[in-house]
């Protein structure tokens, strides 16, 4: 036994092995540390590096490189203290496990954890934030000083070497690692939200965006809401951690630049093998969905010196931004690459364009039939084309509330058109696609624009073009190059590297955007292990379940009873686009359809614990109350003809399937998603709890 075991077994206790009911675990100690160690999933994983308790020591705080950590019991007494030391901790270890050989170079492991745990402490609720203010700890007050790094190693910090013992006062920060810890030296939850736009930003309470998400995975939510966005489940977090840290320990071997274009064209050769798609069509990724419209807007106008007219079919149900994105138009406020820009303004070097929306509901809020919808279609296309225009179709295939039009036949029929100039673009920004059905719109010559993001319930954003094979070739045959303006929004990386036209963009990467996609395609590959029967069983037994859920519900009215209209499943074929996987419903307190306004209250109360409005009730109801809900967001349809209101959605995600796939235990496989059928039975339960407080909507 080596002296390190001997210390851990007499002075020291294992965290994970506490067993003495110390004052760490009175009653009111209790719940707040189950509270902030769920904040440990935002921790690296470090192999072979142990976290020990020392009760005898209860001030240490050591870090033994390459071997452990060890922790007064007086920090775990503090627990958001002991986290703010543990992150700094291991992350210092995860820095010094990426120097390899080069251990004298042990200062850029202390400014690095700094750095890091500085944001960490940043993204921290206001609550826990509280706990620190009276504590008085050289590591804290230097974390909330937030002071930029200084270029050499100063003397102010040589303090933090007493944490290791390892002595290097004089070293100087080498200029190769500057860029490294400018763009690696962030925590995975920082990454996570950066590389976007302000939709990405978190409030300071529920540390949640725009979205209902966070950047760091949220388990005690009961989370159905892929047709909008989802937060990073655990499984994907720890992979998309672990690829940070083999990005650090590259970086350092071979220089940022090399180790990141090696990263981005492995993340672009895994999503082509997740997907199944040809190595010669291109994959050019974008931060969201939306920045993929412009791409398209971009990339249209260097191919065709015609005037451009867009197409945009379900106009009414895509995402906002995208008509200013077509028609080359900034769609907020700061761009992905964070530039101050004005929203509605024209974006450099974009020349004037049409834009033809085709909604999928008429004036009056009725849903249009799959025969009106393929008229309408045919009919700007052939129109736009005898002007002498190009075209560009935005054919949807799914739309946010699970539609999709033009019909195939429609698409077909467009080629018979005389001197036909036109793009053909496939929105499957939902991805509830099956790789057959991708390689099929391939082969036809589509752009297909997909999101991670989505069914696949990566981070929001992740957005990509596939761009197939022969469209590429004409892309890359032209020598014209982007919009200047292009170069506030995309890296060159981000592009195909043989392209002549991106070659003016700008230098750097948007490792936000890279960290996103890693996740997602994560959640693709763990997906795709479940064999197809079971997987397509599974799918089957939840959407029945749910849809009949939202049926039998007399205070859900769904949405989808009217698509026999547009008759968008029709055909024999099992596959994620031949099966409604999103189900939108209005809801209805006394017979009476909630408005636009309820219907977004009722969303963030269910996604929020709730349960201090029912003080004084059963058990049941305060933990019904309690439980967070995160479903699909409000989407604005009118109720009958006349009255606005909104719908929320309950969406199958690939988490459904891939989560309970464990194993290859089939008994088990089955219990699972009949669990998560269970939680759907919760959602709805708390619907009906919430309109039971009218008061509560106002």
């Amino acid at each position: 036994m080596n002296i390190e075991n001997q210390i851990s077994m007499t002075n020291n206790i294992i965290i994970e092995d506490q067993y003495n009911r110390t004052s760490l675990f009175e009653k009111e100690n209790v719940n707040y540390l189950v509270r902030v160690l769920k904040r440990f999933n935002t921790v690296p994983k470090i192999n072979n590096i142990n976290i020990i308790a020392s009760n005898n020591e209860p001030d240490l705080f050591k870090i033994i490189p390459n071997k452990s950590i060890k922790i007064g019991s007086s920090f775990l007494d503090k627990p958001v203290l002991a986290l703010i030391y543990l992150r700094y901790g291991i992350e210092w270890q995860l820095w010094y496990k990426a120097l390899g050989r080069e251990k004298q170079d042990a200062a850029l492991c202390d400014l690095a954890a700094l750095k890091v745990t500085r944001v960490f402490y940043k993204l921290l609720p206001k609550e826990d934030k509280e706990k620190l203010n009276n504590l008085n700890f050289y590591l804290l007050d230097i974390i909330k000083k937030g002071e930029d790094l200084p270029t050499e190693y100063a003397a102010e910090y040589a303090i933090l070497q007493n944490f290791h013992g390892l002595r290097n006062l004089d070293q100087i920060i080498k200029p190769q690692w500057k860029p490294i810890l400018e763009n690696l030296a962030k925590p995975t939850e920082y990454l996570l939200m950066s590389g976007g736009d302000l939709r990405l930003n978190i409030d300071e309470f529920q540390l949640l965006n725009k979205y209902g998400c966070r950047p760091f995975p949220r388990p005690e939510a009961f989370t159905f809401a892929s047709s909008t966005a989802t937060s990073v489940s655990n499984f994907a977090f720890d992979k998309t951690d672990k690829a940070r840290t083999i990005l650090i320990q590259n970086s350092l071997k071979k220089g940022l630049k090399d180790a990141t274009i090696e990263f981005s064209e492995s993340l672009k050769n895994s999503l082509r093998k997740a997907l199944k798609i040809n190595d010669e069509c291109q994959i050019i990724f974008s931060p969201s969905g939306t920045d993929s419209a412009l791409q398209i807007a971009a990339i249209t106008q260097i191919v065709s010196n015609k005037e451009i007219t867009h197409v945009l079919v379900a106009s009414d149900e895509t995402g906002s931004g995208v008509p200013a994105a077509l028609m080359g138009c900034h769609f907020e406020n700061t761009s992905a690459l964070n530039y101050p820009v004005k929203k509605g303004d024209k974006i450099k070097g974009f020349r004037d364009v049409d834009l033809i929306k085709i909604p999928l509901r008429d004036e009056k809020g009725e849903l249009k039939s799959s025969k009106q919808l393929d008229e309408e279609v045919f009919n700007a296309v052939s129109q736009t084309n005898a002007l002498g225009r190009h075209v560009v179709l935005h054919a949807m295939d799914q739309s946010k509330l699970g539609y999709q039009s033009p019909s195939a036949s429609t698409l077909q029929n467009l080629k018979t058109l005389n001197n036909l100039s036109m793009q053909i673009i496939v929105d499957g920004s939902q991805l509830r696609l099956d790789p057959k059905d991708i390689q099929n719109y391939l082969n036809k010559g589509y752009i297909i624009t997909i999101t991670g993001s989505k069914y696949f319930t990566g981070p929001p954003y992740s957005g990509a073009l596939i761009v197939p094979k022969n469209v590429s070739k004409s892309i890359n045959a032209v020598k014209n190059t982007l919009p200047e303006g292009l170069t506030n929004y995309y890296n060159h990386s981000d592009w195909p590297k043989a392209w002549y036209c991106s070659k003016k963009l700008s230098e750097g990467f948007n490792y936000g955007s890279y960290m996103r996609w890693n996740a997602a395609i994560v959640e693709m590959d763990r997906y795709y292990k479940t064999p197809i029967l079971y997987r397509n069983l599974g799918i089957e037994m939840f959407c029945n379940f749910v849809e009949d859920s939202i049926k039998d519900a007399t205070f859900l009215k769904p949405l989808f009873e009217d698509e026999t209209k547009i008759n968008t499943y029709n055909s024999e074929a099992f596959g994620l686009r031949n099966i409604r996987t999103i189900f939108p419903f209005f809801i209805l307190k006394n017979g009476t359809v909630l408005n636009v306004d309820e219907v977004k209250k009722l969303y963030t109360l269910l996604n929020s614990d709730i349960s201090h409005h029912f003080d004084g009730s059963a058990l049941e109801i305060v933990r019904l109350a309690a439980q967070k809900c995160h479903i699909g967001q409000a989407v604005n349809v009118k109720y009958g003809t006349d009255f606005q209101s909104a719908v929320l959605r309950i969406s199958l995600g690939a988490r459904v399937i891939s989560e309970s796939w464990v194993n290859r235990d089939i008994s088990l496989y089955f219990r699972n998603i009949e669990s998560q059928m269970n939680e759907i039975t919760v959602i709805i339960k708390k619907i009906e709890l919430i309109l039971s407080k009218p008061e509560m909507l106002k």
